[in-house]
């Protein structure tokens, strides 16, 4: 049994090791050719480091002659499949940059977008890649008007917006939940929560079918009411009345909500508040 053991270890050792070779051999090789077909085997059986590293080689070497298009385009697809999202991304959009009208135009116009779109940063972070994935979607699209792929562009924008919507979201509930930490929102300020609104508002601005309108809405209303209680008195009869409006307005919007509850009862508030029968200092 160990001697069995022993064999199929030996027999592995002696593969990899005769690979290795292989392809050191035809990474030093001066016959171009043998390289690139060599490469083109490599990728086509999976294994997209050693194809991606000869395809890199020659790329250079390629450039003007009847490989030079492919060579560039397979250079880009193996980076995609190592999941190297950020040098696949650059070199089809040099492909495309160099060769607009080629073979693989749509598919390297597509991969931009898809390299771009694996690459995005969870909702907290800086957002910036998620807009450029989105505008290489866009482009897609509108160069390439009746791909088969648009149904998949078109959805993946709209999964990238609603992170963007998200991020906006996360930014306002920050700002709620802030509240007059800093005492900045104490007396005329109201930065915080000023900035709740603001941000909310300029969400529902820029993604006026979001699912997250509601909380966008009840983020509004609240903050609204947070900013009356904490003004000082010459605002605060206006801004308790700017809250009354606004709760009504989510009821109407959203009778459903979970947060009626809680509209009914800062309404309760601002009419005692307009009646003199409670105050805030």
């Amino acid at each position: 049994m160990k001697k069995n053991v022993l064999f199929i270890i030996l027999c592995t050792v002696m593969l990899l090791t005769s690979c290795v070779s292989e392809f050191n051999y035809v990474y030093r090789s001066t016959d171009y050719s043998y390289r690139y077909e060599y490469a083109k085997e490599q990728y086509a059986k999976g294994k997209y480091s050693r194809a991606n590293l000869l395809f890199g080689e020659m790329v250079t070497m390629m450039k003007g002659t009847d490989n030079g298009e492919e060579c560039l385009f397979l250079y880009a697809m193996s980076a995609y499949m190592m999941k190297d999202y950020d040098s696949a991304a650059e070199v089809f959009k040099k492909y495309f940059t160099s060769y607009p009208k080629g073979m693989y135009a749509e598919d390297a116009c597509y991969y931009i977008a898809e390299s771009l779109y694996r690459n995005v940063p969870e909702p907290r972070l800086d957002q910036t890649p998620t807009v450029a994935a989105i505008k290489a979607y866009q482009d897609y699209i509108d160069i390439f008007p009746y791909s088969e792929r648009k149904t998949t562009a078109t959805n993946r924008m709209y999964e990238l917006q609603d992170k963007l919507v998200l991020k906006e979201y996360l930014n306002a509930k920050l700002y709620f939940n802030l509240g007059t930490y800093f005492g900045n929102c104490i007396g005329s300020g109201g930065n915080n929560y000023e900035a709740c609104i603001v941000t909310s508002q300029n969400a529902l601005k820029d993604y006026p079918y979001t699912t997250l309108r509601e909380q966008f809405a009840s983020l509004i209303m609240q903050s609204k009411y947070e900013l009356a209680v904490h003004s000082v008195k010459e605002k605060q009869a206006e801004r308790f009345q700017d809250a009354e409006d606004e709760c009504y307005g989510f009821m109407n919007e959203y009778p459903d909500s979970k947060d009626i509850a809680l509209a009914e009862k800062y309404i309760d508030k601002c009419k005692k508040y307009s009646a003199g029968k409670l105050t805030f200092d």
